[in-house]
């Protein structure tokens, strides 16, 4: 049983510090592409912000816990299996550049595996209905609350020389990459927290009364902040070139709107406890923000294939997870 439970929670940092290079572009590409900070001195920021972040709220880290399927379906091999889909789906879409999402990941193995084990039924589908329709939810409002933001932005700005508005939104534009790399911290850590939260409740070291938040214990929170951090501060280039250079061409003005635009979005569905994708937010908010330009500048190719990457990340992921379990199932028995 000790064996088991270190494993879930060394799998559990280890999605963590995946997560941390593979979605450090959501906070920092615009900002790099912009030239508003170097590589380097972007992701040392958005580590640390990562790290304060993570340590912030625990709604989302409770819908993981409790609100997937029935805690008696929760068993180790499950759990196992859902974290081994999660960790081989974000090495597969970031070595070839693809912005996908951990938390969708995660979702779909932790689905896959349980209806492996225990069938539909096992499932409460609410919840899934509720994270799959903020697929397409979060992108839209991303979309739609950048464009709008900077338009809003332009219209304030037009009686100012372009070269005062570049100085001013450079400047601007590190609250807002702040701000960004401060709600990645918030949501995608407290997935994994959430993960062990689910670990340490089936083997009953964590209690957790009907309809109230989940008491994650201090050491879970400083470590899967922790593990964030320091995958952010490995870097993840291959994503963040993709996401700063090859959908849209921006300039601090751009930037500044497109990371408050997913910000406030994130802000907002981690207030609620959905497990949202930060990729997925800040992805529609550059699009919104460079198809406010000139629909053309969006590069619709690339974006496509990362709309694809998208909609295949559920279903390959409970695919992979059922697999799994049916691998590792026997070990168990």
């Amino acid at each position: 049983m000790f064996f088991t439970l270190v494993l879930i929670v060394l799998m559990s940092w280890g999605i963590d510090y995946i997560n941390g290079f593979h979605d450090t572009a959501n906070a920092i590409a615009t900002v790099v592409s912009t030239g508003v900070l170097s590589g380097r001195n972007a992701i040392l920021m958005a580590a640390c912000l990562n790290f304060g972040g993570a340590l912030m709220g625990t709604h989302v880290a409770t819908t993981i816990a409790s609100g997937m399927a029935d805690g008696h379906f929760m068993v180790p091999e499950v759990i196992i299996a859902a974290l081994t889909s999660a960790i081989l789906w974000d090495l597969g879409t970031w070595y070839f550049g693809i912005p996908s999402s951990t938390s969708h990941t995660l979702m779909g193995g932790l689905a896959g595996a349980v209806v492996a084990h225990a069938g539909v039924g096992a499932l409460h589908l609410h919840k899934l209905e509720e994270i799959g329709a903020f697929i397409i939810i979060s992108p839209v409002l991303g979309f739609v609350v950048g464009m709008f933001l900077i338009l809003v932005i332009l219209w304030i700005c037009k009686g100012y020389a372009q070269r005062k508005v570049n100085v001013a939104f450079r400047k601007l534009q590190l609250l807002s990459a702040s701000a960004m790399a401060f709600t990645h911290g918030q949501n995608d850590a407290q997935k994994a927290m959430g993960v062990i939260c689910l670990a340490l409740i089936m083997y009953g070291k964590l209690h957790v009364v009907p309809g109230h938040m989940v008491a994650v214990p201090i050491w879970v929170k400083i470590g899967c902040a922790s593990m964030m951090a320091f995958g952010t501060a490995s870097g993840g280039w291959r994503i963040i070139r993709t996401m700063g250079h090859k959908i849209v061409k921006l300039r601090p003005i751009h930037g500044f709107a497109a990371e408050t635009a997913s910000a406030l979005v994130l802000f907002t569905t981690a207030h609620f406890g959905i497990p949202v994708s930060t990729t997925h937010s800040i992805t529609g908010s550059i699009m919104g923000v460079g198809a406010s330009m000139n629909a053309s500048a969006v590069r619709w190719g690339v974006a496509g294939n990362i709309f694809v990457a998208w909609i295949l990340t559920i279903p390959c992921s409970f695919l992979i997870a059922a697999g799994v379990l049916k691998l590792i199932h026997p070990m168990f028995m």
